[in-house]
């Protein structure tokens, strides 16, 4: 790797830190800069799941209060989680790269839109108000919905926050804080068995992970200061409008 593709991907890192730390989607700005500098789809998605996830662990402590009060939720919901990233994982790792390649345009374009749509989802659950406890039935399809998120966020990961706000939505939770207290938490424990799977199988570029590991750190760190003076909403916006350009111009490539 030379100098100019290592300052690619740090940038690359660094944005994407940053994004996350404030309204999330950085993988489609972290994934997209290792596919421009020639690595293999499939290791690129690996690579950039295992650089990201160490700067991913700060949106949890922010979080950390709101997570009081719902080791239930926490312990119900983890279960298929892990086991659903684990198979997201090996299903990505089991999927030929050339076809990987051609889902990629699709995946970017179906991440962007979850995460248009998850301002609106969140104001409609925040004024939400339904006081009738969920069924067994409505817990049971909660449940089967999450594992799949799980396998989704194995796989890919982009835009699975808006899934899990979905799910714990059919449970008839309202606070948005706590909402997004156990979606980081589950989504970094997603990321972190994928992560480890992709470790354990050795199909990790380590120079690159190296590299966008602190950059993403940085990024994450400097987000909370920019978000202030950009604004959560412009920060959303750039991220759906990257994840477009990104999308088509991969369609075209």
């Amino acid at each position: 790797m030379n100098l100019w593709q290592e300052v690619v991907i740090a940038a690359a890192a660094f944005a994407a830190g940053l994004i996350n730390s404030v309204a999330g989607g950085g993988t489609l700005v972290s994934f997209p800069a290792l596919l421009w500098i020639g690595r293999d789809a499939v290791l690129a998605n690996a690579t950039s799941t295992v650089a990201l996830w160490p700067a991913s662990l700060a949106g949890v402590y922010g979080f950390r209060r709101e997570l009081k009060g719902g080791a239930r939720t926490i312990l119900l919901f983890g279960a298929p989680s892990l086991a659903g990233g684990v198979l997201g994982a090996a299903l990505l790792l089991r999927t030929p790269s050339e076809m990987f390649a051609q889902l990629v345009p699709f995946l970017i374009l179906f991440a962007t839109l979850l995460i248009a749509l998850q301002e609106p989802v969140s104001r409609r659950l925040r004024h939400a108000e339904d006081d009738r406890p969920p069924s067994r039935a409505w817990w049971a399809g909660a449940l089967a919905f999450q594992f799949f998120v799980g396998v989704y966020g194995g796989y890919f990961g982009a835009g699975i926050g808006i899934l899990m706000l979905a799910a714990l939505g059919l449970l008839g939770f309202t606070d948005i804080h706590k909402m997004n207290a156990v979606k980081n938490l589950l989504a970094v424990s997603i990321n972190g068995v994928a992560a480890l799977y992709f470790i354990a199988s050795g199909k990790v570029y380590w120079a690159d992970v190296l590299v966008m590991t602190f950059a993403a750190i940085a990024g994450g760190y400097s987000g909370a200061r920019l978000a202030y003076k950009l604004g959560r909403r412009f920060v959303r916006l750039a991220v759906i409008a990257i994840g477009l350009v990104m999308s088509v111009s991969l369609f075209f490539r």
